[in-house]
């Protein structure tokens, strides 16, 4: 019954949308006390702008679905739909506005906040739905071509490109546009600590990140009967097998090791529904091993202020997930088949391309006319008082 798939895929769209309170307390516990409410306010205004883009443009340039019709039409009572492709609208929503909390990690502390809204309204309604469609709707006839070459499409059944290495690659351009923060790096070119404000606040971020992802990955299948309880246990063996690898790596490090649940998570999301779980354990370890060494990479000699490392985690483990999808989905490594390593390549690469490029005309535009980042007395005094005009702790405010 049509009934049963609405229902599955709004609980599925249900997670997804609390995944983002996730991306707001994990980008809370990372960043400094002066800039906590900063990082509450933007993933909920990105999300709402996401919402706007993606309803009136991206979601009809992705699956030319449009919903300027009367309610009776869009809610499908003629024929019997039920609003199915409304729920479908909003759980691909929360994928959509998954590219702009992203991102947000990235820019945290020192970027401006109505410029950053401008840019969520165009990511989400042109830049994200045009790769979308060609991904998961066959748009511009690029499934076609892979189908003709490799003899299979290219396959990311949750995301690992589509959506993360999307935003961790338009997040790189943001993060060059936009520099380093204050004090970062020392004048012999060492950085300079800058710890979170709370490792709780991060955790719980990650656990609620960790939580959704179920709906996250599980529901990519929107349709109840299309569900496969393989996409739960391969997510389940990612996450722990991205946590154990950052453990031993980091050294026991809190922040990597919550991260490295993450990063396990991100690279599964494209072959989760093909591999074989032993497949998923090693994609999860080799993302949590990555996220690790590309995030110290990142800070200590590429001099790169990602907060967050959003780049380390989304950008590079969404790229290996989409790789890796190609090797361990094949029947020879007791995967499911119908993958092909060389379309995930072209697949991949393609996705990453369509970010860079983004990411640098859209935050490089935005900073040649109305800028991007704040003013110095600004970024000094946090963005929780030079933009919201209060602290996260207005009470101890007071009494100083």
């Amino acid at each position: 019954m049509i009934g049963f798939d609405v229902f599955f895929l709004m609980m599925g769209a249900v997670m997804v949308l609390a995944m983002h309170a996730g991306f707001a307390f994990l980008e809370v516990g990372t960043v400094r006390k002066t800039a906590q409410v900063n990082a509450l306010v933007k993933i909920l205004a990105d999300f709402s702008a996401s919402t706007i883009a993606y309803f009136f443009v991206g979601y009809q340039l992705a699956y030319g679905v449009g919903f300027m019709d009367s309610a009776q039409t869009i809610v499908g009572r003629d024929g019997g739909d039920q609003g199915y492709s409304l729920v479908r609208f909003f759980f691909l929503l929360t994928f959509a506005a998954a590219v702009p909390a992203i991102i947000s990690g990235g820019i945290a502390e020192r970027a401006k906040f109505y410029p950053q809204f401008v840019a969520t309204l165009i990511l989400v309604a042109l830049v994200y739905p045009f790769f979308e469609g060609m991904a998961w709707n066959g748009n511009h006839g690029f499934q076609a071509f892979l189908q003709d070459m490799f003899g299979v499409q290219f396959h990311d059944f949750a995301g690992s490109v589509v959506v993360h290495a999307m935003g961790g690659w338009i997040a790189l351009g943001a993060v060059v546009m936009l520099g380093n923060r204050k004090g970062r790096f020392r004048a012999d070119g060492r950085a300079a600590p800058m710890a979170p404000s709370n490792i709780i606040w991060l955790a719980l971020g990650a656990w609620i990140l960790c939580v959704g992802w179920f709906g996250f990955n599980v529901m990519s299948a929107q349709k109840l009967g299309a569900a496969s309880g393989l996409v739960a246990v391969n997510s389940l063996m990612a996450m722990v097998g991205g946590t154990l690898a950052a453990l031993f790596v980091s050294r026991n490090d809190p922040g990597f090791v919550h991260n490295g649940a993450l990063a396990g998570l991100v690279a599964v999301c494209a072959g989760s529904d093909v591999m074989h779980p032993l497949g998923a354990l090693v994609t999860g370890g080799l993302a949590g091993i990555l996220f690790v060494f590309a995030f110290n990479l990142c800070q200590n000699r590429l001099k790169l202020d990602d907060v967050l490392g959003v780049w380390a985690l989304h950008g590079l483990c969404g790229t290996l997930g989409g790789l890796l999808c190609g090797v361990f989905g094949q029947e020879a490594l007791g995967g499911l088949g119908g993958v092909s390593f060389g379309a995930q390549v072209v697949g991949t690469m393609t996705g990453i391309a369509i970010a860079v490029v983004a990411g640098f005309v859209v935050y490089g535009a935005l900073k040649a006319t109305v800028g991007i980042r704040l003013s110095e007395e600004d970024e000094f005094s946090g963005p929780d008082l030079a933009i919201h005009k209060i602290s996260s702790t207005p009470d101890q405010d007071l009494r100083v």
